[in-house]
């Protein structure tokens, strides 16, 4: 079967977004730029293995850019680039459904998975 990554846009956007954590960490970056550490104590249920992994992929699909800086210790800060920064708005629109979904979740008595 042929991909649809590269011709079709949902396809492409799942494939780019893969990952438990993707969004969240797009949503900490559009906050502001944060080092690994800022990273991981504002998203506690991530494993470092995981977050450094989501980093990478991240930064391989362009979302995000890492900087080192030439210190000792090496200070490694991570920022939206110019492509994450216009995903500030499907988080923004993220954000509204999620909350809206949460309060139907609680009008209904709907257990709330982990």
């Amino acid at each position: 079967m042929k991909s649809v990554y590269g011709s079709c846009p949902f396809a492409t956007t799942q494939r780019v977004l893969q990952g438990k954590w993707a969004i969240v960490i797009l949503f900490q970056l559009s906050t502001g730029t944060q080092r690994f550490n800022e990273l991981e104590r504002n998203i506690p249920d991530i494993t470092r293995s995981m977050l450094t992994r989501q980093l990478r992929q991240l930064e391989d699909d362009r979302l995000i850019t890492r900087k080192v800086y030439a210190e000792v210790p090496p200070r490694v800060e991570y920022s939206l680039s110019d492509m994450g920064e216009k995903f500030r708005k499907v988080l923004e629109q993220i954000e509204i459904f999620g909350l809206e979904y949460i309060e139907e979740l609680k009008k209904t008595n709907t257990p709330i998975r982990s």
